[in-house]
């Protein structure tokens, strides 16, 4: 969290699921998951001014596809948080998307998540209202407002912090710059649960196969990153299409990044 005169910024962290199980579907009808959160140094950026209303400008070079309006997550999560902590203002919002939009690294997620860390403290609200509204704004939500490597199962919303141990971890993101619905991959999803997450290291991304159906080129981005000297693990993170590599070190993590095919978005960062 930044704070200047009269202008507050936050972070909104890139989201990779290091393993992703799908078990079945939860009595709410939502897909009952195991997965292991953890979020990378960078992502999108969120700043805000105190007004007397709520506004939200988005800049930056994915803004073109994402509404400024009220049915974007940013604001919706302003909104929410404004009416339980009864403040009576609002904020000028400024939402910098550099990561891609339905892109797997939990984007809207993060970036409502970082209006509720932000907002909190410029506001002075109370911070159990922030988590009370998460769930409310999406399965990820609760998972990005902790920023933290955990566990999480039911929806992926009941979470447990956990060491995984790749805090310090070089990693480098890469999307073939198509965007995929999340709603589509679970679709494609043939309902088979292959079984429980244990050790995240020798799990799986269970949204992989129905995600590679419908965007064949993440099956080019796991193969290209699994061939780059020092590449650990790599896995397509959430329901794609960005796939991560995790590295012995970042010099073999840049040279990866320098010899990424210019047609695809990459990102070369740290985990948290």
């Amino acid at each position: 969290m930044k704070a200047e005169v009269g202008r507050w910024s936050e972070i909104a962290p890139a989201k990779l699921n290091l393993a992703l199980h799908v078990r079945g579907r939860l009595p709410d009808g939502r897909h009952a998951l195991e997965t292991v959160f953890a979020f990378c140094i960078d992502g999108d950026r969120l700043w805000a001014e105190p007004a007397s209303e709520l506004s939200l400008t988005v800049t930056g070079p994915f803004a073109a596809m994402l509404d400024d309006g009220p049915d974007n997550l940013v604001y919706r999560a302003a909104a929410a948080l404004a009416g339980e902590a009864r403040v009576g203002r609002g904020a000028r919002l400024i939402l910098d998307k550099r990561l891609p939009v339905a892109s797997g690294v939990g984007g809207g997620s993060a970036d409502a998540a970082a209006a509720l860390r932000l907002l909190t403290a410029m506001w002075g609200a109370d911070p159990a209202l922030a988590e009370r509204i998460a769930p409310d704004l999406g399965a990820d939500v609760p998972a990005c407002l902790l920023s933290l490597t955990s566990r999480g199962e039911g929806a992926g919303d009941r979470l447990e912090i956990i060491d995984a141990g790749v805090a310090g971890k070089p990693v480098l993101l890469v999307n073939p710059r198509q965007a995929l619905s999340t709603g589509l991959v679970f679709a494609a999803w043939k309902g088979r649960d292959t079984g429980p997450l244990g050790d995240w290291r020798e799990g799986r991304n269970d949204l992989e196969k129905p995600a590679r159906s419908l965007v064949p080129a993440i099956g080019l981005v796991l193969d290209w990153l699994g061939q780059q000297p020092g590449a650990e693990i790599v896995r397509m993170s959430g329901s794609g299409a960005t796939c991560f590599a995790l590295f012995a070190d970042e010099a073999a993590r840049d040279a990866a990044a320098d010899a990424c095919p210019p047609a695809w978005w990459h990102l070369a960062s740290t985990l948290r």
